[in-house]
């Protein structure tokens, strides 16, 4: 690594307005397509206040995947190259704001002013999973939308992305079961990006020990519960799962009872809700009445085809076939086969690696939120599979490995701990330190 940068200080107001006003983005049409031009701002500002920039470990591998993305372009045609800019400006933005939470920590952001924003956009996430469990039906033209030229309105994919809706739903099915889904357009994002989301929301929980977004956030984790069991997304609970089981054992061997405690906690407060909401019972009704397994099946064995034929580049996007049962392009329904067919095998195994470098080196956290972050990288590692890891559930991951690896290099400030009542402040207390080996009580 290079010295420390000693440059001016990151301003956190476009953090802010890329994750605090996902609301007004999300009916103006533009969530999609305004976040890489959000995610370029930050780039911009970040080049603006810096002469050097320090890279957090694993940063080289993105490097190199987004390089493989642009040379798997040359596989496009002129009517592919839209969707596939906007994929590659989110593999940019995501990288940018891993960036730039890193950078502004070490600078000496204050921790809680460099995690507010993330914790905005979880409540906001939350706030309009509920719109979809009170208002399944809403659906409007967005203002974006009709901006379009008609020829990308008339692309499915675009039109899904820019068209408001609540919540997702089968428009065929006398009986729909409707699935929350805004702010995102489609119900699995919304369960991925809960999944990411909750370890942050702990964590930021367990280091900041006062103020009205703790309360609202300790608030809003119950609320968040009736939405998310109601996207039925298998996967959500399955990655969810394994890192609460990661977190648990590393708990239990390091001997650090809040750790087992919050993953405790956490486990009975989504059984209860579980008890209440029926949802074995309607992802069984949703399955029965769908042949979602079986298309995911044909679609990763047609993934492996056409990688056969296309190893080094692949082909630039998902791929439309007639040999599949199933209506989505070959390529989709998981974030590995996207990566494979689109941009080939060297693209997937950077990829890859990206997920277990992050994952190590934030494994390496000994406080109770930093091992709650670390849990990140291994929830989305799990979710790549069946899930896309694209869109803003890859920019939250992203901003929570920033800020979990930032605090493992160190130092990252924070606020003191409160005294007891009637002591002497501690001295020392809150000062910076990295959180790893013996430094637990001074950081996240």
């Amino acid at each position: 690594m290079t010295d420390r940068i000693t440059d001016g200080e990151l301003p956190l107001w476009p953090l802010a307005a890329m994750f605090g006003a996902v609301p007004l983005l999300w009916l103006s049409g533009g969530f999609y397509l305004g976040w890489p031009l959000l995610g370029g701002l930050l780039g911009l500002v970040l080049l603006a206040r810096r002469s050097r920039v320090e890279l957090p470990t694993g940063s080289g591998l993105w490097l190199v995947f987004c390089v493989l993305v642009l040379i798997s372009a040359i596989r496009l045609d002129a009517g592919g190259l839209v969707v596939a800019a906007l994929r590659f400006g989110f593999y940019v933005a995501a990288f940018l704001l891993l960036l730039y939470a890193y950078t502004a920590l070490r600078d000496g952001q204050g921790w809680e002013r460099v995690f507010r924003p993330l914790c905005l956009f979880w409540l906001s996430m939350v706030a309009l999973g509920w719109l979809g469990v009170l208002l399944p039906t809403f659906a409007a033209v967005s203002p974006i939308e009709l901006l379009l030229p008609a020829g990308l309105r008339a692309n499915p994919f675009l039109s899904d992305l820019v068209h408001l809706r609540s919540s997702e739903y089968s428009t065929n099915a006398t009986a729909p079961i409707y699935r929350p889904s805004a702010p995102f357009a489609y119900t699995n994002t919304w369960g991925s990006a809960w999944a990411l989301l909750v370890p942050c929301v702990i964590a930021y929980v367990l280091s900041v020990r006062r103020g009205p977004l703790r309360r609202a956030l300790l608030i809003s984790l119950p609320l968040s519960l009736p939405p998310a069991f109601l996207t039925l997304n298998r996967g959500m609970f399955v990655s969810l799962g394994a890192g609460l089981l990661l977190l648990a054992a590393r708990g239990i061997g390091r001997r650090q009872t809040t750790v087992v405690v919050s993953v405790v906690a956490a486990t009975l407060l989504a059984g209860a809700v579980w008890l209440v909401i029926p949802v074995d019972e309607l992802i069984s009704a949703r399955t029965s009445s769908s042949d979602t397994t079986t298309d995911r099946i044909d679609l990763y064995r047609q993934a492996l085809l056409l990688a056969e034929r296309s190893p080094v580049i692949g082909y630039g996007a998902p791929v439309t076939v007639d040999t599949t049962t199933a209506q989505a392009p070959v390529g989709t329904q998981g974030q590995i086969w996207q990566v494979l067919v689109s941009h080939g095998v060297p693209a997937l195994l950077c990829f890859l690696a990206f997920f277990v470098v992050t994952a190590r080196r934030s494994g390496r956290a000994v406080s109770p939120a930093g091992q709650w972050l670390a849990t990140v990288p291994v929830i989305g590692a799990v979710q790549l599979p069946y899930y896309g890891l694209t869109f803003h559930n890859l920019t939250v991951l992203c901003y929570a490995i920033g800020l979990s690896m930032a605090a493992v290099d160190g130092p990252v400030r924070r606020a003191a701990p409160l005294p007891p009542a009637g002591a002497a402040p501690a001295r020392g207390s809150g000062s910076p330190a990295p959180d790893r080996g013996g430094t637990a009580e001074q950081t996240a």
